[in-house]
């Protein structure tokens, strides 16, 4: 089931190739150095408690400006294979299915070091509203544990959004970093 979540990124283009911001070019260079240093982490357990989590992180802007391209190039500087995941195929109308399904995921992405990429977080943590029936209750547990897999996922977990306005502001205050994808035009 989770295989057909999932599509490997990939991308025959470099850093060269983005068109970012000062500020999202920097904000992108900590993400790789935290994935780099998660390396000597594996190697050497006493620095795990030095090395901040930088996961989850929201990419939002306009479609168009590279934020699966920045994606896929921080999983290419860092040797890790990047996953864009289809959480409807994850769902099930079963009680407890989609719980065993995210589980399964997440522990095979933390074993083989996958960067997990969901793209329209909004319509995952978008704005709340009010429980009307049994469906939505079952919904938002799910999101609550997606949540949960989530900030406890020891890799990279990449969200993207065309508004962060659309995110919900209490799902907003766990992230651990939001970087602005302007449409900027390349300067010859």
């Amino acid at each position: 089931m989770i295989n057909a979540a999932l599509s490997l990124l990939t991308t025959g283009q470099t850093r060269d190739d983005l068109i970012l911001t000062k500020k999202a070019t920097e904000q992108v260079k900590l993400i790789n150095r935290w994935l780099t240093g998660m390396l000597q982490v594996k190697k050497n357990r006493g620095l795990a408690a030095k090395i901040i989590n930088r996961s989850p992180v929201l990419f939002y802007g306009r479609p168009g400006n590279e934020k699966i391209t920045t994606a896929t190039l921080i999983g290419k500087d860092t040797n890790r294979p990047v996953y864009n995941v289809d959480l409807a195929k994850l769902v099930s109308k079963y009680i407890g299915e989609t719980e065993k399904n995210l589980d399964k995921l997440f522990d095979t992405a933390g074993k083989k070091d996958w960067i997990l990429f969901f793209d329209e977080a909004d319509a995952l943590f978008g704005k709340r509203t009010d429980i009307k029936d049994a469906h939505d209750r079952y919904a938002n547990l799910d999101i609550a544990y997606l949540m949960h897999r989530i900030e406890n996922y020891p890799g990279l977990v990449l969200l993207s959004s065309n508004k962060k306005s659309n995110i919900d502001d209490a799902f907003t205050r766990r992230l651990q970093t939001i970087i602005h994808f302007p449409i900027k035009k390349k300067i010859d």
